[in-house]
């Protein structure tokens, strides 16, 4: 990682100083070769008359390339072209070197004011020539520019150290910064790890606040929910073990007692009527698991259809009627109105089940308890409500967890009817709620309403009760 990263930085150092040096090279070349050539232009053309009047053109050019900082030099065309000057300022160089000169020939001629670069051996001159005196004579004023390219090449030649810096700084920063990302997801490859291996006591820490750091955040919040989820797994394990070893000693304890020959047939009968009770309360936990364990794995699926809640209302006080009785309580059916959701029936009527035993197992005898269906804002509801001591603010979010009871111990029921309504109702897009206060509890069972045409099946009142949970 630490060279991918740094050829990387290198590869990206590179192309910017490239562009910067195809940028400013040239064009500060060019920009100093066009100055000096717009300089000379603007004396070449100034010069001119002063030329024209000037009686000792050899005086005229000593003079004026004083002035200007620049070779001075007059043509006298012969035969329409210009061949060694008659008048130079530059005593030092010979005029060899300007014989035939191509800007003056060009100024004669187009008979205009000409500027151009030209060179002579390994040096670059800037030029403008122009003609005067009716084209008698071509004035051209000559300027080395060595002394700018040598700042170019000045410029240049600290671009390229400055590049060569610029490479090993990136370099180094590309292993230093490698060296310190890869730290970090080795730090969070070992958090993964201990994740992966159970171990959820640690927590994942990064200090950046970059991607990494955001990872890292994500990487502890999934710490803590799979902690979450790895202690609850705990707890409803130990729970479902506890909820079946009672039921189960209860059974061979009665069975023990049922070898005995001299039991007399009250007894017997009356421990069979406990034993029966000991087996339908695990043959309800154990269909409660099995709910559960559908509706974790995703595989527990509900049907659409209309169903009339009201006429459920009615068959589950039908059904709770002996039972109501039995407990003391008064059941009724209030009057109900229109009230199709769309629904799974059997899971409605289930949700039913365990909202109408709950009310009528958690209540004083002689408790009512009411039974209603309605439609209010757009949602279909079936409400069971009694008259009991109500449920306390701080337990009320507690209730539909699994396993838990009122008074945190794990008695006769299992716990597990109220987290089993409240995902079921989920799963057809509606929700259990509570309302609680000392003397009035009320939960409701909310679904979206069936479709305007869509009318509910006939009920079958003895099939849908007695049908098994698929």
């Amino acid at each position: 990682m630490g060279a991918r990263l740094s050829m990387a930085l290198v590869l990206v150092v590179a192309v910017a100083l490239g562009i910067v040096y195809l940028t400013v090279v040239p064009s500060l070349r060019s920009r100093l070769e066009h100055t000096r050539l717009v300089q000379l232009e603007e004396a070449t053309r100034r010069l001119a008359p002063v030329a024209a009047r000037s009686p000792v053109l050899q005086q005229f050019a000593n003079t004026e390339s004083q002035d200007v900082g620049a070779r001075v030099m007059v043509y006298e065309p012969l035969g329409g072209a210009v061949s060694s000057p008659i008048a130079d300022s530059s005593e030092a160089q010979s005029a060899q070197d300007v014989t035939n000169d191509p800007v003056a020939s060009h100024a004669l001629a187009t008979g205009r004011l000409t500027h151009g670069i030209v060179r002579r051996g390994d040096d670059h001159y800037a030029e403008a020539a122009t003609p005067f005196a009716g084209s008698a004579y071509v004035l051209m004023l000559s300027n080395s520019l060595e002394s700018q390219l040598a700042s170019v090449q000045h410029v240049q030649r600290r671009l390229l150290l400055a590049a060569g810096v610029a490479l090993l700084v990136a370099l180094l920063l590309g292993y230093g910064g490698a060296w310190m990302f890869a730290r970090r997801i080795r730090r969070l490859e070992r958090a993964a790890d201990r994740i992966a291996g159970g171990r959820f006591d640690e927590p994942v820490r990064d200090s950046g606040g970059d991607e990494l750091g955001d990872l890292a955040a994500a990487f502890d919040r999934m710490r803590i929910r799979l902690a979450q989820l790895d202690d609850a797994r705990r707890e409803f394990v130990a729970n479902a073990s506890h909820e079946l070893r009672t039921p189960l000693f209860s059974l061979a304890g009665f069975l023990e007692l049922m070898a005995d020959e001299e039991l007399d047939e009250p007894t017997r009968l009356e421990f069979l009527d406990s034993m029966r009770e000991q087996v339908t309360r695990l043959t309800k936990l154990a269909s409660d698991l099995l709910d559960l364990t559908r509706i974790d794995a995703g595989r527990l699926t509900v049907e659409r259809e209309a169903v009339d809640l009201a006429g459920l209302a009615e068959e589950l006080v039908e059904e709770f009627g002996p039972a109501a009785q039995s407990s003391e309580h008064e059941l009724r059916l209030e009057p109900n109105g229109r009230a199709v959701a769309e629904a799974d029936e059997l899971r409605a009527l289930q949700i039913g089940r365990i909202l109408v035993e709950n009310a009528l197992l958690h209540t004083p005898p002689g408790t009512p308890v009411h039974v209603r269906a309605a439609t209010r804002d757009g949602r279909v509801i079936l409400e069971v409500e009694d008259e009991g001591p109500g449920i306390a603010p701080e337990n009320q979010e507690q209730l539909f967890e699994r396993f838990f009871r009122l008074d945190g111990t794990r008695a006769s029921g299992s716990g597990l009817g109220l987290a089993i309504a409240k995902q079921l109702a989920e799963l057809m897009h509606g929700a259990v709620r509570l309302d609680s206060r000392p003397g009035r509890t009320v939960f409701s069972l909310v679904l979206p309403p069936a479709e305007t045409k869509q009318e509910p099946f006939p009920r079958k009142k003895a099939v849908a009760a007695a049908a098994p949970l698929q």
